[in-house]
């Protein structure tokens, strides 16, 4: 299928984000806005210069190097009114990409350094994404985060969170944060909490530590999707289970060169993984902090690493597929997308027709 791959036509693809962090898509003037309302005291008021203490570049080292926006970013995510605020943006800034399905990943525990409680917390996320669901073309979940670097006692509350909060709006169960000396196999108790009760799983693996990492997300803690998986690359055998047993990798282009999961975005794995026949999914990680969208994501992978738009369009199914969501939710979504990329697929033929008749 002779498509041009243009920005434009890539923002009007229906797409899914799986793997968004709350804390790290706040918008820059959204930070200001609330630490003036709240008499916060940020490092400076001015956007430029926030912005460059936030947001990464090409000369980020590392993930620990890559997580310190978040210390700044959360002290204005201590209110019910910057946790609302934060989840409506982030679901109209996805939706004004065309994003109709996204996952937001937060840790409560983060945000209770103002007395808030941990349910009041979750309520004021889901209450601000269901909002912009009333008002944008976009449906969300939330998953809860425990952290490799707390007390795995931390991650049990945590998970019994999101288990009193499943089918009120949480989807699923993660552990996110360093991953270096931060074994998930420490965690287990948590992840057998949340799979007894059913809770979908989802688990931070193979950016910042080797396949074990993954091995251990998997067969520790029984991980339904992987978070980055780039290091998966690395261990053959572990490579060919992920894929048999058909378990979707969350990538994030931008982040993983960021976080140096890799060098540089031309030596990521994402198009072997593709050829190769993973469940491959693309994702932002963070919008402000890696200052990046889902379409941004797509354009990488198009420009830097060659991907067609049959293989796109694969891609983009596979992120419905894998969205923690009843059989019968994602069926709609899946047959909905078809329908849009159909269209979008004739309408752009036409349009090529068209200017090689004017030619």
């Amino acid at each position: 299928m002779n498509i041009k791959l243009t920005r434009e036509f890539v923002q009007k693809l229906p797409k899914t984000d799986l793997h968004v962090h709350l804390d790290g898509s706040v918008r820059i003037n959204t930070i200001i806005d609330l630490a003036k309302k709240f008499n916060i005291q940020l490092p400076t008021m001015d956007p430029g210069e926030l912005r460059k203490l936030i947001v990464c570049d090409e000369h980020t080292r590392s993930l620990e190097e890559y997580l310190r926006g978040f210390d700044i970013v959360n002290l204005v995510l201590q209110t019910k009114e910057g946790l609302y605020r934060a989840a409506y943006e982030l679901a109209e800034d996805a939706a004004n990409e065309n994003v109709r399905y996204m996952e937001v990943r937060f840790s409560p525990i983060l945000h209770t350094k103002k007395g808030l409680k941990m349910t009041e917390i979750t309520q004021s996320v889901i209450d601000g994404l269901r909002q912009a669901e009333r008002e944008f073309p976009i449906e969300t979940g939330v998953i809860i985060c425990g952290l490799r670097n707390m007390d795995p006692t931390t991650s049990i509350k945590l998970a019994e969170l999101a288990v009193a909060f499943k089918n009120r709006g949480v989807v699923g169960f993660d552990l996110a944060g360093s991953e270096f000396n931060y074994p998930a196999k420490e965690h287990k108790e948590a992840f057998e909490l949340s799979l007894k009760n059913n809770l979908n799983i989802t688990i931070h693996a193979g950016e910042a530590y080797g396949p074990d990492s993954i091995h251990q997300a998997v067969h520790y803690c029984g991980a339904h999707r992987i978070g980055h998986g780039t290091r998966l690359v690395e261990d053959g055998d572990l490579l060919n289970y992920v894929n048999d047993h058909r378990i979707p990798l969350e990538i994030c282009i931008k982040s993983n060169f960021h976080t140096k999961a890799v060098p540089n975005i031309q030596s990521h794995p994402i198009d072997f993984y593709i050829d190769y026949g993973l469940r491959v999914t693309i994702n932002t990680d963070n919008r402000t902090i890696s200052d990046t969208t889902v379409t941004d994501e797509y354009m990488l992978a198009i420009n830097e690493l060659h991907l067609d738009y049959p293989t796109i369009k694969n891609v983009i199914l596979n992120g419905f597929k894998s969205a923690f969501l009843p059989y019968k939710e994602r069926v709609r979504l899946i047959n909905e997308t078809l329908r849009e990329l159909e269209e979008l697929e004739k309408s752009e033929l036409k349009t090529t027709i068209k200017m090689k008749e004017n030619l």
